[in-house]
């Protein structure tokens, strides 16, 4: 991959924690000027210091197990981000794409698209793999902005964490999970001023009404 993208003249810079790929890159770098090797954890990578100024594209094959971390920690440098190509686990990659009333739609759908525009490319099997792991992989793209760019929200922070309330018992109602923030009566005309069922649940919602929901609660 790094050296498909090096290929097309683009800056590149390839953040790398494992020492053995690390030896190999700089020896890609001897042939290709436009190189620039970052060796450390990508969850502790200054993307603005890396961007310098310029818009980025993020390329990479993403560990399974830290893929939510390394998302979250992308869009926290949404702002110079134009596009995201990642190969996930297949069921993360259902999850990113999900929409409202289905079963994959969560938490993690609600972030993805409040900060891009998620779309799932295609399946990959797992004995493309060499060793083949125990599940399958997926392509997704994600473009910049999402949602976000259409809401009027102060700190992004705030609306995640309510979000997050929202969905902390998947199954529950928006009452029963909010009863933290706000008495059931008030939760309930909040939903009513959005025209809402008084027994929906979080993921019967939009990003958008999500949105709405929460400056419904913080006005009320």
């Amino acid at each position: 991959m790094t050296q498909h993208l090096l290929a097309t003249g683009a800056p590149v810079h390839a953040i790398e924690i494992d020492e053995a790929f690390i030896a190999g890159l700089r020896r890609l770098g001897h042939k290709f000027a436009n190189l620039d090797v970052v060796p450390g954890d990508v969850l502790e990578a200054d993307i603005a210091a890396i961007a310098s100024g310029l818009r980025i594209r993020v390329y990479g094959n993403l560990p399974y197990y830290i893929t939510s971390p390394i998302l979250q920690h992308l869009f926290n440098s949404a702002d110079l981000v134009d596009e995201i190509h990642v190969v996930i686990q297949t069921e993360v990659a259902q999850r990113l794409a999900a929409e409202p009333g289905t079963r994959d739609y969560g938490y993690l759908s609600v972030l993805t698209q409040f900060y891009t525009r998620p779309e799932f490319v295609f399946e990959i099997p797992r004995d493309a793999f060499n060793p083949p792991p125990e599940v399958t992989s997926a392509l997704v793209t994600l473009r910049l902005p999402g949602e976000r760019a259409k809401l009027s929200l102060g700190d992004p922070s705030h609306f995640l964490d309510f979000v997050k309330m929202c969905f902390s018992k998947k199954r529950k109602t928006l009452v029963n999970n909010l009863r933290t923030l706000a008495k059931p009566d008030r939760v309930r005309a909040a939903l009513a001023s959005l025209s809402l069922r008084p027994d929906a649940r979080a993921e019967q919602l939009s990003v958008s009404q999500l949105a709405a929901l929460h400056g419904s609660m913080a006005g009320a």
